[in-house]
């Protein structure tokens, strides 16, 4: 096909506001810019409307599998950027993505020979380099990662990636004062970019320098003032200002920049098992699975409880705050209804609508839970079933019930619960203690918590 071809427009409802043909190349730009907005259903829909016109359109593919990795789909991004690769078997950045995506599958092996393909095409590559570090990093082959972050940085000596990389490797070798030399340069290269920031609080408070990571913290907000991150951080490990919740602006923007490799980071590589712990107690109250209940998905994030409600669900809602993690809840196939609101008064503003409510790891982002107990009491029909996790602490370090901590997450006692859940007419059917999964080498302890809405 050549570009003088004329493409008509998708359907209304794919993309209603493209009002006139265009011709190959337009299309692809107008796609392009609807995929950077991060507008994907109308991108994906365009993007397959010329793949019906010119079906081996390399850039396209690419293009469309990068989407579909972020929509949760990605065994059909890495077939899609595969096809492209086999038209245009020597251009890198196709590698590179390639690579990218196969690494945050855990098909290292697979992700590295696109990295070094990257470096065959391209020598000097630095943001494949750092790339292939992280990989190294993740399979315990510290002295590659090593070489090959020296000769990024022999490269382009500012590359804040790298900058970066090479912290977390020092901090993972227990070269704490390298990693922190590292991310002290990478903040004074860019001080307006957060990772640096970031990376170095979590250093010192995960070492237990709770005064020098609010110092970061504190500097950071008079660096990035309308930056929500540093304002939250701060108060968690400075014990000033403690929000009563984690604010919409900060949940919102930690999760849509955490979306792509949440399931990674957290199956991978912390062992976690909230989804599983919530399902194994709901299945100990609710009937024999068979699709006859309205299932709420409260704070569903990339939709890892959606799969293991599914044989209950009827119908299955999920509410999350953070636009990138329902774009990855989509590729479940799970839900009947993804959307994005804060979930209080969300749930609130839904009553009697459904039969189960389950919530995993999502009220550790509470102080109080009588707020989002109470609109779940509402929400439910009579007989309906409460289950949701949340991290652990003791009466006598939590003098309120509940308290936040240096990580930024709320942890709550059984006094406090059981306070909450009688004040809104629950029956406590179950509070375990749990491992809910690593970090930091650390076990996360945990209350995995089932109750009931009495019959009317």
């Amino acid at each position: 096909m050549n570009t003088s071809e004329r493409l008509a427009p998708p359907p209304s409802g794919a993309e209603a506001e493209v009002a006139t043909e265009l011709n190959l190349e337009e299309a692809i730009a107008y796609a392009v810019a609807l995929h950077r907005q991060r507008r994907l259903d109308p991108a994906e829909a365009l993007y397959r409307r010329i793949l019906e016109v010119a079906p081996e359109h390399p850039d396209v593919l690419h293009f469309l599998g990068v989407l579909t990795n972020q929509k949760g789909r990605p065994d059909e991004a890495i077939a899609l950027i595969e096809q492209a690769i086999a038209m245009v078997p020597d251009f890198p950045d196709f590698h590179n993505n390639l690579g990218n995506i196969l690494a945050l599958a855990g098909r290292l092996d697979e992700a590295e020979r696109h990295y070094r393909r990257v470096l065959e095409l391209r020598l000097e590559t630095p943001d494949t380099l750092s790339n292939l570090a992280t990989l190294c990093r993740a399979q315990d082959r510290f002295g590659e990662a090593e070489a090959l972050l020296n000769t990024a940085l022999s490269i382009a000596p500012d590359h804040l990636k790298s900058l970066n990389n090479f912290g977390l490797l020092c901090d993972q070798l227990e070269r704490h004062d390298d990693a922190i030399g590292y991310y002290s340069r990478a903040i004074s290269l860019m001080p307006q970019h957060a990772d640096g920031h970031h990376l170095l609080g979590a250093l010192y408070f995960t070492q237990g320098r709770l005064q020098e990571a609010a110092d970061v913290y504190r500097h950071w907000m008079e660096v990035m003032p309308d930056h929500p991150t540093p304002r939250h951080m701060y108060a968690a490990c400075s014990g000033i200002d403690v929000p009563v919740r984690a604010a919409d602006d900060y949940v919102e923007r930690t999760f849509d920049l955490f979306a792509e490799s949440f399931e990674q980071q957290l199956q991978q590589k912390l062992s976690y098992r909230a989804p599983e712990l919530v399902a194994e107690a709901s299945a100990r109250v609710l009937p024999a699975p068979c699709h006859a209940l309205d299932v709420l998905d409260a704070g569903c994030g990339t939709g890892l409880c959606g799969p293991l409600f599914k044989p209950w669900a009827r119908r299955m809602v999920g509410v999350d705050l953070s636009s990138g993690m329902l774009q990855k809840a989509t590729g479940k196939a799970c839900y009947d209804e993804l959307i994005k609101a804060e979930l209080t008064s969300w749930i609130a503003a839904h009553p009697v609508q459904f039969d189960l409510i389950v919530s995993a790891d999502t009220l550790c982002y509470f102080g109080s839970l009588a707020e989002p107990i109470q609109a779940a009491a509402r929400a439910l029909r009579g007989g309906g079933v409460l289950t949701f996790s949340v991290e652990a602490t003791d009466e006598s370090i939590a003098d309120e019930g509940h308290k936040i901590n240096p990580h930024g997450r709320y942890s709550h006692t059984v006094g406090h619960i059981e306070a909450c859940l009688r004040a809104s007419g629950f029956e406590r059917c179950s509070i375990d203690s749990a491992i809910l999964r690593t970090e930091n080498g650390k076990p996360v302890e945990g209350l995995v918590v089932v109750a009931r809405k009495p019959q009317n």
